[in-house]
């Protein structure tokens, strides 16, 4: 395993603050270890990763997962401007500095999202990249004109409404649990959602995101100069394979595309090994 080239703080990160708000964090792994920072999507909290982390901490690696903006429950600004993907790079941003080294960066969906986004504007903090499911921006912009990604993506649109999402899961939650098991969700994965999400106050925030896209629309997307591993799966209802074909020419840096068959979006929860041979195999490549 290659070894940091700067250690960070050797006390455990239970939280973090950054513009006022304060994040919970999940850390793990040696604390002299270098450390591997877990970013996860929507709607999808840091306690996804928990299959991952295993097998990345016996190979001695150190793992921060916070729980995002719109998913602590002291970090729920209500304006949807708060959730612009400037402030969600801010957030990780912080935890880098806090922990105080550069640190292998993971990212899945929205988190995928904002780890390019994070390495493309700080290559200074991270040294390897792994983002999963979610291609590069432009590369994703660029799919939704050459492929079926406009027809996938119809729910960012849905999400829009101000209250809307949030009136069906406590008026008809078997009306959106249903378009989550569509999506690939397994039950345990549903009884998950509903309580770590739901139930637990998380899902107004977790929507920001999507509604505060308009407020991150023309922001620039930097081509990445990290060593940068995508994992994509061909059972994504989500994401088109085209995306993660054109990432390679956002990555001025060794690149890797691996492709998971039979599996669906949730790569974190049902794919984990693989995933983490990914995260380990770039890791690696040092």
């Amino acid at each position: 395993m290659a070894q940091p080239r700067k250690t960070g703080t050797r006390r455990r990160i239970r939280t973090f603050t950054h513009e006022d708000l304060t994040f919970d964090v999940l850390d793990g792994g040696p604390l002299d270890g270098p450390a591997v920072v877990l970013l996860h999507g929507f709607p999808e909290r840091a306690s996804h990763w928990k299959d991952v982390t295993g097998p990345l901490h016996a190979q001695g690696l150190r793992t921060l997962a916070p729980d995002q903006r719109g998913y602590s429950p002291r970090a729920r600004p209500p304006d949807r401007r708060a959730y612009a993907m400037s402030h969600l790079v801010g957030d990780t941003v912080a935890l880098i500095e806090r922990y105080g080294a550069p640190v292998h960066l993971v990212g899945h969906d929205w988190g995928s999202a904002v780890a390019w986004a994070t390495a493309g504007a700080h290559p200074e903090l991270v040294r390897t990249l792994t983002t999963v499911s979610v291609p590069h921006p432009t590369a994703f912009g660029r799919s939704l004109l050459t492929s079926s990604q406009a027809l996938r993506s119809w729910y960012m649109v849905a999400f829009q409404p101000p209250g809307l999402v949030e009136a069906v899961a406590r008026r008809a939650p078997a009306v959106l649990e249903a378009w989550l098991r569509r999506a690939g969700l397994t039950e345990s994965d549903v009884a998950r959602f509903r309580s770590e999400i739901v139930e637990y106050g998380a899902l107004p925030g977790a929507l920001g995101w999507y509604r505060a896209l308009p407020f991150s629309l023309g922001s620039p997307s930097a081509p990445v100069r990290v060593p940068t591993t995508h994992v994509w799966s061909d059972g994504d209802v989500a994401l088109a394979r085209r995306g993660a074909e054109l990432t390679e020419r956002q990555v001025h840096a060794p690149y890797e595309l691996r492709v998971l068959q039979g599996v669906s979006h949730w790569i974190p929860t049902q794919a984990p090994d693989e995933l983490a041979d990914a995260i380990l195999a770039r890791i690696g490549r040092l």
